[in-house]
């Protein structure tokens, strides 16, 4: 009498199953028992803070143009003055300014089969920097520069960079605490195999990542994020413990 196909294929899947399940197991077991026999163990402990940037750093940039360098430098001196009026109006008084940039703008003239160069002016720009604590004072400024524009002046501000700066500080204690964590880590794990844990052997620091607020983004370098100013910080250890 021949068996049924779907018979067939349960009977199939069941030894898979059966399979599967001994070596699961065989591979858990051959796991505590490298524990057991093993004498020491390595594993990895982190530590995360969430922290919130005490800095902001922003910049802002006027361009002019004019047919003279002469002329150029009147009116940015002009549209400088009045950016700087409008740092102070928004109680902003810490402004940084680099050095002028100057670019000759060229044009081309055709004439028969010849082309010829001209001078059509000059483009000057100057680019104002600040360095804050006040972050809100800073932002509320920044929302409002399209004021400048509506008063003729060329204007255009990059993102501005949230900066924690206290990671150097935190980094030995959150250091220490990933060290914790990997002990604990070590002791589960240990149990398991019915050994304890005797002394460090070696500690070896990971890449210490500042990430947007909960973000899992990370580097194998390291991340520093500067666009969000709430962030994520952690730190990383690699511990091996001996065994008793």
């Amino acid at each position: 009498m021949t068996t049924p196909r779907p018979h067939l294929l349960g009977l199939f899947a069941g030894l898979l199953l059966s399979g599967a399940l001994v070596l699961s197991s065989a591979l858990l077991t051959r796991t505590w028992m490298k524990v057991a026999d093993s004498e020491s163990i390595s594993v990895t402990g982190s530590a995360r803070r969430n922290v919130s940037s005490d800095l902001v750093v922003w910049q802002g940039t006027v361009t002019v143009e004019g047919s003279s360098l002469l002329q150029a430098q009147s009116t940015l001196r002009e549209h400088t003055d009045t950016l700087l009026a409008f740092f102070k109006a928004n109680k902003v008084t810490n402004a940084a300014l680099q050095p002028i940039l100057i670019t000759r703008l060229s044009g081309q003239i055709d004439q028969g089969q010849r082309t010829y160069t001209t001078n059509r002016g000059f483009r000057l720009s100057r680019t104002a920097v600040i360095r804050s604590a006040n972050i809100d004072t800073v932002l509320a400024m920044d929302a409002t520069t399209g004021n400048l524009v509506q008063e003729g002046i060329e204007f255009s501000s990059a993102p501005p960079e949230f900066i924690w700066t206290k990671a150097g500080e935190a980094k030995v204690e959150m250091l220490a605490d990933a060290t914790r964590d990997a002990k604990e880590r070590a002791l589960q794990i240990a149990s398991q195999g019915n050994r304890t844990l005797s002394r460090l052997k070696s500690a070896r620091m990971g890449v210490f990542q500042i990430t947007p607020l909960f973000s899992t983004q990370n580097a194998w370098d390291g991340m520093n994020d500067t666009g969000s100013r709430e962030k994520t910080v952690t730190a990383v250890i690699h511990a091996n413990f001996a065994l008793n």
